[in-house]
């Protein structure tokens, strides 16, 4: 087991299958793109245990709290693992987080977007530590995000040579 997946283990945390996406979704890209020694990551969502996109749905500020957001954020970060996981093999590969953008789909007049990603960071630095898991990063509003999901996030990492 490599170094990373005994921290996942030791937080009692559970990386996702693959993403099951609404019926009739096609989604034709990768998830996870690696050029080099860069890994281009695809906006994720939150997802449940089984793939499914976890709930609640909807606006931040309105059908969904700061709270439920935060952790919306910390189970898109999960689901973003799982998604590395499978295309690098070994998690230790990654060698730092570069540039994380958040996307929060708010309810008009929200603008806590901040305090709703910091779920995903927070995950990267209790799995990664500082060094490795500190980031640069964006957390924006939005109108809506794809299938009512209250996050979505992209990313990119530096993976050992």
């Amino acid at each position: 087991m490599s170094k990373i997946e005994a921290r996942i283990a030791e937080l009692g945390l559970t990386l996702p299958p693959p993403l099951q996406p609404p019926g009739g979704t096609r989604l034709p890209f990768h998830n996870v793109h690696v050029v080099g020694t860069l890994a281009y990551i695809a906006g994720h969502g939150p997802q449940a245990p089984d793939g499914s996109l976890a709930r609640p749905l909807g606006k931040v500020g309105a059908e969904v709290s700061v709270e439920q957001a935060y952790e919306a954020a910390r189970l898109t970060g999960l689901a973003i693992l799982s998604s590395l996981s499978r295309t690098l093999g070994d998690l230790d590969r990654i060698a730092a987080w570069g540039r994380v953008f958040g996307m929060v789909n708010v309810a008009p007049g929200f603008d806590r977007m901040p305090e709703v990603i910091n779920g995903f960071s927070d995950l990267l630095t209790e799995v990664f530590g500082h060094e490795v898991g500190g980031h640069a990063r964006s957390a924006v509003g939005h109108a809506a995000l794809p299938f009512g999901i209250p996050v979505e996030i992209e990313a990119e990492v530096h993976l050992h040579a």
